[in-house]
Formats: C-alpha cells, sequence, structure tokens
C-alpha cells in the first residue's frame, strides 16, 4: 500500500509530463498552512529556472491538466496560487477508500521492506557487578524502540547489551575479595580440586565490594597495581581467576535481566567485552600486516584522520605501551566476531556523546582494515543527558546515582498516589495499573525528545494525564476501549462488510488524514533512528482523536450505517496507537 503523499505524486505527475515537464516535480508535502491546504506541491517553483517560465504559469498548466483528467475525483480542490504553488484538499470519498485500505491490510498498509536485511543493534553497554542506574536508561528504552521497529519492517534486527565483563573492574573485585574472604580456595596456590558453584557473595554483597574496591584504588597504588595484575592474569587465562569471574557473571547477569525485563526491555545477544578475546591477537596481527597500524611511543596506532575533516582526529590506540588492549580493540574483536557469525547489512550503536570520537576512530578503522564493506551503514546514535530540574545530571535527592529501579519504583509510586486520588478500582489493580501507566510515562518521557539532546526529567509533567505525555496516549487508548464497550453492552456488532464511510464534519476528516500519515511516521522514525517521531505522530493521532470524539455523537448517532463507520474508524485508531506503543516498549491498561 502506497504511502499517501506517493499517492498524490502519482496523481498528478501525468499531468506535469502531459505539459512537457519532467514527472519528478510532481513531489508533494504536508502543507505547512492547513488553513489553506492539505496539501502542496511547490514542483513548479523549482521547475521555473529549468524551464524558463514563470512559476504560477507552470502551476496553472498542471493544475488545468489535472482538471480535465480522471484523477481529479481524487481531490476535493485544487488550485495554482502565487507565486506558483499548487494547493492540494483530498476528496472525502478518496479519504474514506484510503481508511478502509489501511483497515484492511496487514500491519495497515506498512510494507516489510527489511526483507533480507540483518541490523546489529548494540544499545546496553552496562557493567557486570554493578546495579543499573539512570545512567543506562536511555540506551535501553531508544535501543529497544529501534529494534522493535526494524523487527516491524521486517529487518532481522539483533539486539546485543555489550556488557562490560573484562576491564579493570574485574581485578578490582578479585583484589577486594582477596582482602575480605582471604581462606576462599581461589586464594589457595596449593588447591586442587574443582571450584565451588555456589558464588561466594550475593549480588548486595557484590555491588557494595566494587565500589569499595574502586575508591580504594583512588588512594592506594599498591591496590591498584595489584588489581591491574589480577586483570592481567584474568585475561590471559588465570583458572581461579576465571572461577571468580564466571560467578561475578552469573550472579550480575540474573540481576541484569531482571531490571532490565522491568523496564520491558530484552536481547537477543547477552555477550560482553570477553567474546572478543579471541579476536584480538590476529587482530593486531592483521592491522599491522596491512600497514595500519605502527608503534607510536610505545603504543601500537593507527590514523584515522581524513583531508576531508573539519577537525583534527588523533589516532586509535590498538594497544597501549604496557601491552593492554583498550575499548577500541574489543570493539573491534567484536565486529570481526559479528561479521563472521550475523554479515549484518547494518550497524546501530546507542550510546551518550561522549564516545563520539571513539566510534569515529572503531568504525574508520574498521572499514580500512576491510572488516566492514565500505558502504555498510555504521551509526552511531549519541544521546544526550538526562537532567534534573537543575539543569544537572539527573541525582538522587542525596546528590548520588540513582539505581534503576528506585526511579521506576517513585514513578509508579506517584502514579499509584493519583489513580487513588479519585479512587474507582481495588488497590491490586490500582498497582497493577500504575506499573504499566508508569512504564509508559518513563519511556514516553525519554523518547518524544529527540535522542541528541539534553532533556529535563520532570516527574509531575511526565505522569500528567494531559498534554504531550505517556499516560494521555493511554488515556486515548482507554476512552477508545470505553466507547467500544459500551457498543457492545449496546448490542452493536460490526458486520462483515462494514465500511468506512467519507467524513461528514472537518473533525472526522482530521481524523482520517492523520490517520494517513502513520506508515511515514513509522518508516522515517526507523530509517533516520528517531522514535520521537512516532511520539510526535500519535500525539497528534490522540490529539485530533479527542476533539473528533468531543464534537460527535458517536454511540448515540441515529443512521445506523454512519454510527457503524464511527465504530469501524475508531477501531482503527485505535490499533494504530497501540501498534506504535508497541513500537515505543509499552502498551495501555484496561481502564484509568
Amino acid at each position: 500500500m502506497k504511502k499517501i503523499l506517493d499517492c498524490i505524486a502519482q496523481a498528478i505527475m501525468p499531468a506535469f509530463t502531459a505539459c512537457g515537464y519532467d514527472g519528478s516535480y510532481a513531489r508533494v508535502t504536508l502543507s505547512n498552512r492547513p488553513d489553506l491546504c492539505e496539501y502542496q506541491c511547490n514542483g513548479a517553483m523549482a521547475a521555473a529556472k529549468t524551464y524558463k517560465k514563470k512559476p504560477i504559469d507552470i502551476a496553472a498548466d498542471v493544475v488545468k491538466q489535472v482538471e480535465e483528467s480522471p484523477q481529479r475525483e481524487m481531490f476535493s480542490q485544487i488550485t495554482a496560487v502565487m507565486p506558483g504553488f499548487i494547493n492540494i484538499r483530498l476528496s472525502e470519498e478518496y479519504l474514506a477508500e484510503y481508511m478502509n485500505s489501511m483497515d484492511r491490510e496487514p500491519k495497515y498498509g506498512l510494507e516489510e521492506t527489511g526483507k533480507g536485511e540483518t541490523v546489529i543493534v548494540d544499545y546496553g553497554g552496562a557493567n557486570v557487578a554493578k546495579p543499573l542506574h539512570v545512567g543506562h536508561l536511555r540506551s535501553a528504552i531508544i535501543g529497544e524502540s529501534i529494534k522493535r521497529l526494524g523487527r516491524f519492517l521486517g529487518y532481522n534486527m539483533i539486539g546485543d547489551v555489550h556488557l562490560g565483563d573484562w576491564g579493570l573492574q574485574m581485578g578490582l573485585i578479585i583484589e577486594e575479595l582477596r582482602e575480605r574472604k582471604p581462606d576462599l580456595p581461589y586464594f589457595d596456590d596449593s588447591w586442587n580440586g574443582p571450584y565451588p558453584d555456589e558464588a561466594p557473595f550475593t549480588i548486595s554483597e557484590l555491588e557494595d565490594i566494587y565500589p569499595a574496591a574502586s575508591a580504594r584504588s583512588k588512594e592506594d597504588e599498591d591496590f591498584k597495581a595489584r588489581a591491574q595484575e589480577a586483570t592481567f592474569r584474568l585475561q590471559n587465562g588465570y583458572e581461579p581467576f576465571r572461577a571468580i569471574w564466571r560467578h561475578i557473571m552469573n550472579v550480575s547477569l540474573t540481576d541484569l535481566k531482571k531490571n532490565y525485563g522491568n523496564l520491558g526491555v530484552t536481547f537477543d545477544l547477552w555477550k560482553g567485552e570477553s567474546d572478543a578475546q579471541e579476536y584480538i591477537p590476529g587482530l593486531i596481527e592483521d592491522l599491522r600486516k596491512k600497514g595500519l597500524a605502527y608503534e607510536s611511543q610505545g603504543a601500537l596506532v593507527v590514523d584515522i584522520a581524513k583531508e576531508t575533516d573539519s577537525k583534527e582526529l588523533p589516532p586509535c590506540i590498538i594497544r597501549k605501551s604496557d601491552g593492554a588492549a583498550l575499548y577500541a580493540t574489543s570493539d573491534l574483536g567484536t565486529i570481526l566476531d559479528r561479521e563472521k557469525k550475523y554479515a549484518p547489512s547494518r550497524y546501530v550503536y546507542i550510546t551518550d556523546k561522549r564516545q563520539e570520537l571513539h566510534f569515529i576512530q572503531v568504525f574508520r578503522v574498521a572499514k580500512m582494515a576491510g572488516y566492514v564493506k565500505e558502504d555498510t551503514p555504521m551509526v552511531h546514535l549519541m544521546f544526550g543527558t538526562m537532567n534534573g530540574r537543575d539543569g544537572k545530571p539527573f541525582k538522587t535527592r542525596e546528590g548520588g546515582v540513582m539505581r534503576l529501579e528506585s526511579l521506576m519504583e517513585e514513578i509508579n509510586g506517584a502514579v499509584y498516589d493519583r489513580i487513588m486520588e479519585n479512587r474507582t478500582v481495588s488497590c491490586e489493580e490500582a498497582r497493577k495499573t500504575a506499573g504499566i501507566i508508569g512504564l509508559a510515562a518513563l519511556k514516553y518521557g525519554d523518547l518524544s525528545n529527540q535522542a541528541s539532546k539534553d532533556y529535563v526529567f520532570d516527574m509531575e509533567r511526565f505522569i500528567s494525564f494531559e498534554g504531550n505525555t505517556g499516560p494521555y496516549i493511554l488515556y486515548t487508548i482507554v476512552r477508545i476501549k470505553s466507547i467500544l464497550s459500551r457498543y457492545n453492552e449496546m448490542g452493536g456488532t460490526l458486520p462483515p462488510d462494514a465500511t468506512i464511510l467519507k467524513a461528514v464534519s472537518d473533525g472526522e476528516k482530521n481524523l482520517m488524514l492523520q490517520l494517513t500519515k502513520y506508515r511515514e511516521a513509522v518508516e522515517n522514525s526507523f530509517a533516520e533512528t528517531a522514535p520521537h517521531k512516532i511520539c510526535q505522530f500519535i500525539y497528534e493521532l490522540s490529539d485530533v482523536f479527542n476533539k473528533f470524539y468531543n464534537s460527535t455523537m458517536i454511540l448515540k448517532e441515529e443512521n445506523q450505517d454512519r454510527r457503524t463507520s464511527y465504530i469501524k474508524l475508531i477501531t482503527l485508531t485505535k490499533g494504530v496507537l497501540e501498534t506504535c506503543i508497541d513500537l515505543l516498549g509499552f502498551e495501555a491498561p484496561e481502564r484509568m
């Protein structure tokens, strides 16, 4: 099913060619003056220079040709206006026909354009042995939406958590554990038996061990040196430390999966930096052989600068002077692993803006070395900071970094209190509903902002049932559910051949016009890795629906065919809204 803009362009293209103008000038856009028209073609303005004619004359030629063609029935109005615009309004009959086509088509007419393509989405980045905090929120929420969007469009989307599980924090934990529990067999050089299956710590203990070790390493150089040595031994296969590492991974993954799950975020791959280690020796040797890597002040580096760069870019360090690999090396090893196992046609990495240089370097080395084809898109979606009302990065009241589960508890509690202000449901149902609404408030509050920009976390605004918020979207869906429920209670049933009739009011037509934007909103949101475009679409859709609802007696309509048409139209609206919120990663309750 074609997008509405393509349908209109296709309808007026023959008029351009019949008048002797190139058909490519028939491009159509939404009007930025809805009081004057619904759509606009500015092709005459662009064609004027080529054909050495006044834009208004070209526009008038095209409009006259359309007026005399069968395509005229598609429009209620098509006019040429100064200085050369073609203003267009769709006919109510054509618009109703388009609605019925959407209603009949799978996915409401959206085409699965991604068939046969694999996309890797790297959107976790949490470190093991540490709780998820608000700093992990944006990558998880944005990444989950991108993954869902791509999958809906037919792509083979592979989401990877890409855990930080192989760096210095492992050595710090090992040495802190040695200090606290020196009698463990991992620290007994004479131990010959198998190591215990049960971890020597709980998740709570582990979450205390790491920050204590990290703080100590900043004051105790000897402790830091021991931690660095422990990291080196771990990475080189020392079995006692590998056994501790496996315990850290098992305990951490259980907790991470639970907390990501509470956020409605899932991953296809639970891999980490450690999974790239087998590739690193060969990777370093290959970069040497290809003449890309060279020694510089004891380190091994690759120049990535190009003459076209607008600013100076430093070389990518592949190996430090002490022989240690870096994040760049690990990420390149991960790319080799992904190419070998999945051969993706696109990569999407989702991290904060501070990692911009890192990914410029990694992407360039990957392509310079031929690990990734030159024409394979490698997208770094950089997100801004979630700030408090003071404009600074969001913190707890005590000034610390807030755990993600604490943030979710806080927002769910605020929604629960609001529900209980006008209590009409049981406490149990209120808590369940608060969890659904709270997640929607949190996710929509984040995703409705352009990813690259900072935003202010405002609890009161996010949980509001009015304005551009998640609860407002859910309230609209629940309102439609309520209307449909009452329709059924009144004995209403939709006959199999029920159709949506042409609009008889501005509110009804505006609702239909907004629904036509659905496919473009979904496709553009994925193509531009911009979930905020879907948020904007469903906010506008909710707005026009509520205006239609407030101006139309849907259930009290006496004409049965008209009432049936209304029910079909709002059912379509509900389906589109529910599809879109699923793509954003949340759902609607039955009641609010």
